[in-house]
């Protein structure tokens, strides 16, 4: 196994290239080099941390820790995605809608899996 199997890899992956296409054909031009290069660069963290906390994973708080950096930029991204939709820089509501349940779900799944990390750290310290 490696972090290409992960679930969480894997939503982390397609939400980067969605937002990417996102910012280069949804945003008006002065956007795409302000908000726009915000959120590219917070939503491609996520999947990156993912990657750098399995690579790490035989220490398990460093893993926590950059799933944990992963979560962070989970909700940067929400939050970078609520702002274009306030302003108005983004006025497509439907990707709007998917974009922010697709991240709201994987913010969830993130936050489930350092649960179920800190689960099995706990069960290997008590043995």
């Amino acid at each position: 196994m490696n972090y290409r199997d992960l679930e969480i890899w894997k939503l982390a992956q397609q939400l980067s290239a969605d937002v990417h296409k996102m910012t280069l054909c949804s945003l008006p031009k002065f956007e795409m080099y302000e908000e726009g290069s915000q959120i590219r660069r917070s939503v491609k963290s996520v999947r990156s941390n993912i990657v750098e906390g399995y690579g790490r994973r035989r220490y398990k708080q460093d893993f926590i820790r950059f799933l944990s950096f992963a979560h962070a930029s989970c909700d940067e991204t929400i939050d970078h995605l609520e702002m274009l939709m306030e302003t108005g820089s983004l006025t497509d509501k439907d990707l709007y809608d998917s974009l922010h349940a697709r991240l709201n779900l994987l913010g969830g799944k993130i936050n489930r899996f350092i649960q179920g990390v800190e689960k099995q750290h706990n069960n290997f310290t008590e043995a």
